[in-house]
């Protein structure tokens, strides 16, 4: 698949070393230019671009930028897509450590793939936001095995969440429908699913047991 990566650091990188290992036409960008990505192109063969660029053609696309950098990313996006393309959001919302108050989230409630999804203007399915950077290079293991981790897939839209979880299973990893985007609170930072390394059985049982009222350490 043509697969576009927009943010290049702990989890863009690697997926871009899977993704590009795994051959699929991986195209990666940041918000300091294509020039900056000089190491992980030679090491990976994937294409460095523009933010802008990053989308054009892809059947996916992963946005793993800070949430509070949502905003900035440009306008029409997609526009030059493949259609239906599916797009993965692996951001999660650290008001006190990084990202500040937004209010959508702290007063209205919305999940933080639903806010990043309205930024976009496009569906999102959340995945890897709970996963450690590394285990995508060193935990990935083949269908079956008893010790394969499981990650969480929200997602509201049912034909992009079968495209991710099929790439997710590609990658060496089991999936766990976790239902819709406003149900995606339960895979948020500090839930019991968050940084789970667990097979699927665990972490459904981790989304069942979480609660939607945020700590205190995560909220602004």
């Amino acid at each position: 698949m043509k697969i576009g990566i927009i943010g290049a650091g702990n989890i863009g990188g690697n997926l871009t070393r899977r993704l590009t290992a795994l051959g699929h036409d991986v195209s990666v960008a940041n918000s300091r230019g294509p020039e900056t990505l000089k190491a992980l192109v030679e090491e990976t063969g994937a294409t460095a671009v523009t933010v802008a660029d990053a989308a054009r053609g892809a059947e996916v696309v992963v946005v793993t930028v800070p949430l509070k950098n949502v905003p900035d990313l440009p306008a029409g996006l997609f526009d030059g897509a493949a259609e239906g393309v599916a797009v993965i959001d692996t951001g999660n919302y650290y008001p006190k450590e990084r990202d500040g108050r937004i209010d959508a989230i702290e007063d209205d409630g919305l999940t933080e793939s639903r806010w990043t999804e309205r930024h976009l203007g496009h569906p999102v399915v959340k995945v890897f936001n709970g996963t450690y950077a590394q285990d995508l290079l060193d935990r990935p293991l083949p269908a079956g095995d008893p010790e394969r981790i499981a990650v969480p897939v929200a997602g509201d839209d049912e034909a992009a969440k079968r495209v991710v979880r099929a790439l997710v299973d590609e990658l060496g990893f089991d999936s766990v429908d976790a239902g819709g985007i406003d149900d995606s609170w339960r895979q948020q930072p500090a839930t019991p699913v968050y940084g789970l390394r667990a097979g699927a059985e665990a972490v459904a049982r981790a989304l069942a047991e979480a609660s939607p009222e945020r700590p205190a350490a995560h909220r602004a």
